[in-house]
């Protein structure tokens, strides 16, 4: 049993189980409001279960790639619940999860901002049902897309304001069930964010 978070894009929060599978999810495609809505979200999937949150496995963090704000919210939210429950973080690529079942070769696209777009592209899924990506994720300029993904005609464009949270949790449950790795627990930022603190004090000349 699993809760799952990503802000990667909107907000998608979800409690899944291997044989159950999807026990609980709220979402919304609202960019902006992360930090009001994962709270609530969260709360609302424990209430839906009933169940206890010793009962959690633990706790699937979507690492992006996302815009810096929004993507740090459910991150951050992730790591405070399992450190209050005692329990493991399980770092899932976002992108994975749009490919999710999805019959492939695909091109999974998602909004970053400033005219620009992230991406990964995916041969299909292996025999345990994962989604096989064969590169990614990576940044480009919208207008640029098509020059960018080489073979870009070969591939069914999965164009997604939303990153499902459940399928973030079976994917999850698909990855430990058959001994394969989890993502690297850091952020797919893949930029800067637009603040950053100065390398050094300020001259000050009189």
């Amino acid at each position: 049993m699993l809760l799952a978070i990503d802000t990667s894009a909107g907000t998608s929060v979800a409690i899944v189980d291997r044989d159950a599978g999807v026990i609980a999810e709220h979402s919304s495609h609202d960019t902006r409001g992360h930090a009001e809505l994962i709270g609530t979200f969260i709360q609302a999937c424990l209430d839906d279960w009933g169940g206890v949150v010793t009962s959690l496995s633990g706790v699937v963090s979507g690492m992006g790639p996302g815009p810096f704000t929004g993507l740090r919210v459910g991150i951050a939210a992730a790591r405070a619940f399992a450190f209050g429950a005692g329990k493991i973080v399980v770092p899932v690529v976002s992108h994975d999860a749009v490919a999710f079942g999805a019959e492939g070769p695909v091109l999974v696209v998602t909004d970053a901002r400033r005219h620009e777009l992230f991406w990964s592209t995916y041969s299909g899924s292996d025999a345990a049902g994962l989604p096989v990506r064969t590169s990614g994720p990576n940044l480009a300029k919208a207008a640029e897309l098509e020059h960018d993904v080489p073979g870009y005609d070969g591939y069914r464009l999965l164009d997604s304001g939303l990153v499902s949270a459940a399928s973030l949790g079976l994917i999850a449950e698909l990855q430990y069930a058959h001994g394969r790795p989890f993502a690297a627990d850091q952020p797919l930022y893949l930029r800067s964010p637009d603040v950053t603190l100065s390398a050094g004090p300020k001259r000050v000349t009189s």
